[in-house]
């Protein structure tokens, strides 16, 4: 019964007021750019004010602000506050984690082949050092799965480092038998979800990842140069201690004192804080996102850009297109990827969608298809038109 009524609530509603006019574009391109929602604009331009007038800006921004962000992410992903980072991308999560794991002689890095670039210029210069050794791992089907990891792990594997959420063709993987996999063997799971963080519901715990990175500027809805890393309470300890910035000292709003009562770093992930921790243009519009996207339930965004991903699988012109994403909702992301059954011609619809102002991703030779709560049918319409052609 409560499933109905979230179905009708959400069915009823209409969400493209709580954005700006696209006006003649049909946007479906989340999975690139999350457009900023009016509370988030309207919160980025008083974060403006503040720096046009610094007299107005309250003396503990810069320490409150990261905080009630923590609070906020820690809702959206099932942690605790003290377990996550701010960051300005996932990568910062991930450097994170390179650098805090104490590696030993013989360590394995899994990636997956065309995994995001970020995990490979993490972790390459790494191997090219000598620390580590990188695997570089091969799907044994068309779409990368759970298995494909398990077959790899051994004894000599500390880490796996992938996205939850494929970038290029919105692949989802069963994280929790990854993560079993790799606890067997001593090892941990890093997992990357700026594809999915804000879109479908998430729970740390069930998903029994040590790390998770993301960015904040696709589904979380945020500025660019935003994002947060988070880290299994437990784990933290077991990371060595690196350069951090000073705002992660304990009292680190009494820094006129610190000279005098010591230099000590608080517990918990703020140690991976990244400069500028309060950087008030980009986390005043963040906190407005965030706060929107908890008001509305996770629920309701995973429901929405479902149906509209299921009628789009539906309605695909099978003469011309083909499915470069699984057609199963639990084995997905948020979006769907495309691809022309005439070799080279999904550059040209790609141009053509452009030219209509149908907005989407050209990824790794594919349409990539990513609506949220602002889009209906009539953008499918639009879409559906060009690639019927």
């Amino acid at each position: 019964m409560l499933d109905t009524l979230h179905q009708e609530r959400t069915s009823r509603t209409d969400w493209r007021k709580e954005w700006y006019d696209f006006e003649d574009a049909a946007y479906l391109n989340v999975a690139g750019q999350g457009p900023l929602p009016r509370v988030a604009v309207q919160a980025a331009l008083q974060a403006i004010e503040w720096k046009k007038f610094p007299h107005t800006m309250p003396d503990v921004t810069g320490f409150e602000l990261p905080n009630r962000i923590r609070a906020l992410i820690a809702k959206l992903i099932g942690g605790r506050p003290d377990e996550i980072a701010i960051t300005t991308g996932a990568s910062g999560g991930m450097a994170a984690v390179a650098h805090g794991i104490d590696w030993r002689p013989g360590d394995e890095v899994l990636i997956a082949r065309g995994e995001f670039p970020s995990h490979f210029t993490t972790w390459l210069p790494m191997e090219a050092a000598g620390q580590l050794r990188v695997k570089v791992i091969e799907p044994r089907a068309r779409f990368l799965t759970a298995e494909d990891f398990l077959e790899n792990i051994g004894p000599r594997t500390r880490l796996v480092s992938t996205s939850l959420v494929r970038f290029d063709d919105g692949v989802r993987i069963d994280a929790a038998m990854v993560a079993r996999a790799c606890h067997d063997v001593g090892g941990f799971l890093l997992l990357d979800v700026a594809q999915c963080a804000g879109a479908v519901p998430m729970d740390v715990q069930a998903l029994g990842a040590d790390f998770i990175a993301a960015s904040g500027y696709k589904w979380l809805l945020s500025p660019y140069g935003t994002g947060f890393f988070w880290a299994r309470g437990e784990v933290i300890d077991q990371m060595r201690p690196g350069p951090s910035y000073w705002a992660a000292l304990e009292n680190a709003d009494q820094f006129h004192m610190l000279s005098t009562s010591g230099y000590t770093l608080s517990k918990g992930a703020r140690r991976w804080d990244s400069p500028e921790t309060g950087s008030f243009f980009n986390l005043a519009a963040m906190e407005a996102s965030l706060e929107f996207l908890l008001r509305i339930g996770i629920e309701t965004v995973r429901d929405h850009t479902g149906n509209l991903a299921k009628a789009l699988i539906e309605r695909l012109p099978r003469d011309r297109c083909a499915l470069a994403s699984p057609a199963s909702a639990e084995q997905r992301g948020p979006y769907v990827c495309v691809v022309a059954r005439r070799p080279g011609m999904t550059a040209e619809l790609f141009a053509r969608l452009t030219a209509a102002k149908v907005f989407v991703s050209l990824r790794e030779g594919a349409l990539r298809i990513a609506p949220h709560l602002f889009n209906s049918e009539r953008d499918l319409d639009r879409l559906l038109s060009i690639l019927s052609i």
